[in-house]
């Protein structure tokens, strides 16, 4: 669902973090910037570095999966509850 008028701020970012995967156009459509994709991307860059986030691009904003990575190691614990 496309929003009314522009968003701003943080609505701004949620929007266009949620529409990222879909394109610029599609994305600054639903975040109220129909036919202004140059300035929808304007926007969520300022409204990310009002937040203290820098991004260049819209897929800046697509976060990777993050990929647990499990280290060999030992565990070290006491044998018995009592022996803490």
């Amino acid at each position: 669902m496309a929003a009314s008028s522009p968003l701003t701020g943080i609505e701004l970012i949620n929007c266009a973090k949620a529409n990222a995967k879909k394109g610029s156009k599609l994305a600054a459509q639903r975040c109220g910037y129909p036919e202004k994709t140059e300035e929808f991307i304007a926007a969520v860059q300022d409204a990310c570095q009002s937040i203290g986030v820098e991004i260049d691009e819209l897929r800046d904003l697509i976060a990777d999966q993050q990929t647990v990575m499990v280290l060999p190691g030992i565990e070290i614990a006491p044998e018995s509850p009592s022996s803490l």
